[in-house]
């Protein structure tokens, strides 16, 4: 399999007519017609999904091991029927113990088990992608400290999933500037920083993009780009699995006056 890095949008846009957020209706169209292209794009069905959301931090990794996942309405002020959404796949409670084998034999702490449910950044995404809600999902935190060195370990902690079926899907965002969305502001410096990551996603060297992405905050609008890296950090997670394998931009679109891309490992 594999390892991805995915736009999952604002709150449930692809559920929802945009105009009434001030926008284009057609603001996430594109956005949504790659994430449907997903399935064709893979070299099987998954077995499951191991998917890391820029929408949920903890202390110390943390994996759900939920076998009937609930769903997080973690947005806000949206119309009345995207509190209604629901995505009834199946939890991973078996592979959960097989992540926590890995991470271990990497040297990291345990990590702690929750039965946290499904939130925003996992299932507005995936009810587009896989509809069917039909594939197990493991969900795995990110750290309050979004260290991009501790979460590239643990993608790399990772990796031995992708021979087993599994696919690895960080969910963020490549620009998420809340303030400079829908302005001027956005265009620029996304496209720069889009720039930057794009050339370090496509280094031919696996260590050199290590050790950008470890970096990043010395590229081009880095901070502008991400005044805090949540959105950013699931992408060192997928990059860190492929470790060495080629990486590459799959998507981009401009929304809201911004540069938002897509990327694949492997």
């Amino acid at each position: 399999m594999p390892t991805l890095f995915i736009p999952h949008g604002g709150g449930p846009c692809f559920f929802m007519d945009w105009s009434l957020m001030g926008g284009p209706a057609d603001t996430w169209d594109q956005t949504a017609a790659w994430l449907k292209s997903i399935p064709e794009s893979l070299p099987e069905k998954p077995k499951a999904l191991l998917v890391i959301s820029a929408h949920w931090e903890e202390d110390e990794f943390t994996l759900s091991t939920a076998s009937k996942p609930g769903m997080i309405f973690d947005y806000y002020g949206f119309p009345p029927h995207t509190y209604e959404l629901n995505y009834p796949a199946p939890g991973a409670p078996e592979l959960a113990t097989r992540v926590s084998q890995l991470i271990t034999q990497q040297g990291l702490p345990e990590p702690r088990n929750t039965d946290r449910g499904f939130d925003h950044g996992v299932f507005v995404p995936l009810l587009v992608a896989f509809p069917d809600a039909d594939i197990p999902i493991l969900t795995l935190s990110l750290t309050k400290d979004l260290s991009p060195e501790k979460h590239l370990i643990l993608g790399e902690a990772l990796s031995a999933l992708r021979d087993e079926g599994v696919l690895i899907i960080g969910s963020g965002m490549s620009y998420h500037n809340m303030r400079a969305f829908r302005t001027p502001a956005a265009t620029a410096p996304s496209e720069e920083f889009d720039h930057w990551l794009t050339d370090t996603i496509e280094s031919d060297s696996g260590d050199a993009r290590w050790n950008r992405l470890s970096n990043w905050l010395s590229a081009p609008q880095a901070r502008n780009s991400h005044p805090r890296e949540e959105h950013f950090i699931p992408l060192m997670i997928a990059a860190g699995a492929a470790r060495d394998d080629a990486g590459r931009k799959i998507f981009s679109d401009n929304v809201m006056n911004a540069t938002v891309s897509a990327f694949q490992f492997g």
